[in-house]
């Protein structure tokens, strides 16, 4: 199986990617804080797929 390769994509593709890539660490602090002010499920769901996608974008999984 090939890595994904993110300049195969089309070039619209990519810079939603690296806008997203972006908007990422901003995102989870927000999510993080308001964890920590509202604790719900939802939340705390929300707050994992954030910390995810960070880290799928740090190690270069996306």
């Amino acid at each position: 199986m090939s890595r994904m390769y993110r300049y195969r994509l089309p070039p619209w593709c990519r810079h939603w990617l690296y806008v997203l890539e972006k908007a990422t660490v901003p995102i989870c602090i927000y999510q993080l804080i308001r964890t920590l002010i509202f604790p719900t499920t939802i939340d705390v769901f929300l707050l994992g797929l954030c910390i995810g996608l960070y880290l799928a974008f740090r190690f270069k999984w996306i």
